[in-house]
């Protein structure tokens, strides 16, 4: 029997504004090499932190979201708003886990790079 993910909140410190509510850790190897596969959309407060992970593809999604690429601080140090599907986001090196939310959420959060998050 699978066990449901476990889900952590996203906290922007530097912005003072709630990234997502309901993120699910995908750390195991199988959780990483699904990530948002097989989903048609991402709900609103949701999204999926895939530890560890410095880059994403989108081969077989469905939906656009955006992408918020952390080190090991917890400090932002890459974005990518609105990731379409059958793409390939290229490795951020210092980049040490990937935070795949809706879209927009990067704007709404008016979350930037060097932002240091709270999860």
């Amino acid at each position: 029997m699978l066990s449901k993910p476990r889900e952590v909140f996203v906290y922007n410190k530097s912005k003072e504004t709630f990234l997502a509510f309901r993120v699910a850790v995908a750390d195991s190897i199988l959780g990483r090499l699904v990530g948002l596969l097989g989903r048609k959309s991402l709900k609103p407060d949701g999204g999926v932190w895939i530890v560890p992970a410095n880059s994403v593809h989108t081969v077989g999604m469905l939906f656009s979201f955006d992408l918020v690429m952390i080190d090991k601080n917890f400090r932002v140090v890459g974005l990518k708003e609105l990731v379409q599907p059958f793409r390939v986001v290229w490795p951020k090196l210092r980049a040490e886990s990937v935070i795949e939310l809706p879209a927009h959420t990067i704007f709404r959060s008016r979350t930037e790079v060097g932002d240091e998050l709270i999860i």
